[in-house]
């Protein structure tokens, strides 16, 4: 039976930051898309907007159960993500010489965008279970760092750096929020240094021209260096108050590669100047703010972390691409959430805030019932 206390506890303001973000995201994408609506342009945009017409069901749809749920669920969860992440090496799409997609015929989707929500509450249901006052050593650390470490690994053998990297932040992040004896520190930051060679030698020819390329931006201004270049030139061009909407030179005259993808930021930028892009900053911040404060009342150690883990998420992807479009960072193809085009992306992220609704919502609601919605 459906308890209208749920309805009473809606966070519409949590509905309201996604509902102009997603306005201001298909807005953007139509101009990003404008120059070439007569070659695909508008079906980019159209698709565009059916993912965010199923994002938003499937939001609404992570709000109809009680969260604390998925404890039971995060480990066969986080199992079937793996095996999915082991399918895509064997059977996957191979895609400009990386095997990222499974093909259900109908469609193709990530696994890396399944294995970031598993990997968030499998280290939630982890971390729940512990003493909130025990301090963790390194032998504590041994099993949510193995449990991360597998599918940044698979994820990188596809290969994809950016989603690599975002596993491990967004995991550091929330074993970050437990305490942590600062020999453990010291050790894990040693460890992390001593691995860098390692981690250099795994990578693609592709991935350090990137690295290279951001240590040195000149090196190849043609080649590796091209997307950087341009989008520095779009962001800086738009000045104070931007060039105006669909006034974008960068964006008209295809300057600015991946202009609907890595690189919307950009596109953005140029059109809407430091003004319109201290605007959209400030609905992330808001976003993410309002997340905190959503992990900070809940009513349980498990929600809490959950919560926790779907902020880093945000504010791990907004980082890296904004320091990716502007030079600050290397080139790792790490979308703009909510932002950037594409499906996967953009349904993974409305599930994991369906999932940050669904915890404020019932942060309200008393436990001794046994929960509300189960």
């Amino acid at each position: 039976m459906f308890d209208r206390r749920l309805l009473q506890n809606f966070d519409w303001i949590l509905l309201l930051l996604l509902v102009i973000l997603a306005a201001i995201s298909v807005a953007n994408l139509y101009s990003a898309t404008y120059p070439t609506r007569s070659t695909g342009g508008a079906a980019i945009l159209q698709r565009q907007i059916y993912w965010f017409v199923l994002g938003f069901a499937v939001f609404l749809l992570m709000t109809t159960f009680n969260y604390k749920s998925l404890e039971r669920l995060a480990y066969p969860a986080y199992i079937v993500s793996i095996l999915l992440l082991l399918a895509v090496l064997i059977v996957g799409k191979l895609t400009s010489g990386s095997r990222r997609w499974l093909s259900l015929g109908f469609m193709a989707f990530q696994p890396s965008e399944l294995a970031k929500i598993a990997m968030v509450i499998v280290l939630a249901k982890f971390l729940a279970a512990r003493d909130e006052f025990m301090e963790y050593h390194m032998r504590d650390l041994l099993k949510p760092i193995s449990l991360m470490m597998i599918p940044a690994v698979l994820i990188l053998k596809e290969p994809d750096l950016g989603t690599a990297l975002l596993v491990v932040f967004v995991s550091v992040s929330m074993i970050l929020f437990e305490k942590i004896h600062w020999k453990t520190f010291v050790a894990l930051g040693v460890t992390c240094l001593g691995s860098l060679p390692v981690l250099w030698l795994g990578l693609k020819d592709y991935q350090k021209d990137r690295l290279l390329t951001f240590l040195d931006p000149d090196r190849d201004p043609l080649g590796a260096g091209y997307h950087i270049k341009q989008s520095k030139i779009a962001i800086g061009s738009g000045q104070l108050w931007g060039k105006g909407y669909l006034e974008g030179t960068q964006t008209k005259l295809h300057f600015l590669p991946e202009q609907h993808t890595d690189f919307a930021f950009s596109v953005f930028s140029e059109e809407w100047g430091f003004a319109g892009s201290f605007l959209l900053l400030a609905l992330y911040f808001l976003l993410i703010i309002w997340g905190l404060d959503i992990a900070r009342n809940s009513k349980d150690k498990f929600g809490s972390m959950l919560s926790v883990g779907i902020v880093a998420t945000i504010f791990w992807q907004v980082i890296i691409n904004l320091g990716m479009v502007m030079g600050l960072l290397p080139v790792v193809g790490i979308p703009l959430l909510l932002f950037s085009y594409g499906g996967s992306s953009l349904v993974t992220t409305m599930a994991m805030l369906g999932l940050l609704m669904n915890i404020s919502i019932r942060r309200f609601i008393f436990q001794e019932r046994g929960g509300i919605g189960q």
